[in-house]
């Protein structure tokens, strides 16, 4: 897994998720809406990776969601600030405000 900004939380993500226990969704990710056209998203759907970009003029906070698997957590991310985030289980949902 490769996540510059919080390995330790992807790490301990994967390690609930390879023991088998189910995460039910958080109610922020439901709440949040999605991230405006000034992130980009670089989506490689198969390899179950994302680059985003905050191309914003402004600090973004910001997370993956994960659809069926561990959303990335939420995070502030400075103006052309950008990282990558890799899942295990699920398919890629969307970047949202959080």
């Amino acid at each position: 897994m490769k996540f510059h900004k919080s390995a330790a939380l992807g790490i301990l993500a994967t390690a609930v998720l390879g023991s088998g226990l189910a995460m039910a969704p958080t109610a922020t990710a439901a709440e949040a809406g999605t991230a405006p056209a000034c992130v980009k998203r670089d989506v490689i759907k198969h390899e179950k990776y994302v680059k985003v970009t905050n191309n914003c003029g402004e600090a973004m906070h910001l997370k993956v969601v994960i659809d069926w698997g561990s959303d990335s957590p939420c995070l502030t991310y400075q103006p052309g600030e950008q990282w990558e985030w890799n899942w295990g289980r699920g398919s890629y949902g969307k970047v949202v405000t959080c």
